[in-house]
């Protein structure tokens, strides 16, 4: 696995309009080899992509349990049952620097995109 370990990755709400301070109950948390300046390791993946799980938790709403799945060269989404219909794809996910502090966007399953902050990589 390119030397890296897994990483859990803690992802939670950041503003929205809805949400203007954000919402630390709304997020995700997933597990995923990164290299060492903090993108996604493809080539690690490839060994370990069935550990590579997501947690979707959510304010009011039942608790999804999926993976981390990667489609193709530039497409990564969270995927929590066969098919495509339910998944959330993640922006540019595979250019993202996963560093506390920084944002991600993710497209839920109804189908709006918003921003997630990294509070927490272990």
């Amino acid at each position: 696995m390119s030397g890296n370990a897994l990483k859990k990755i803690r992802l939670e709400l950041g503003r929205t309009k809805e949400q203007p301070e954000g919402n630390p109950r709304c997020g995700y948390e997933f597990w995923a080899p990164l290299t060492a300046d903090g993108h996604l390791d493809e080539a690690a993946y490839k060994a370990v992509k069935a550990e590579c799980r997501v947690h979707r938790f959510w304010e009011g709403a039942m608790p999804e349990h999926g993976h981390l799945q990667h489609l193709g060269p530039d497409r990564w989404v969270f995927s929590y049952a066969p098919g495509k219909d339910d998944d959330e794809p993640a922006f540019k996910l595979d250019k993202h620097r996963f560093e506390v502090g920084e944002y991600v966007s993710l497209t839920e399953h109804d189908g709006v995109t918003r921003p997630f902050r990294i509070v927490a990589i272990t």
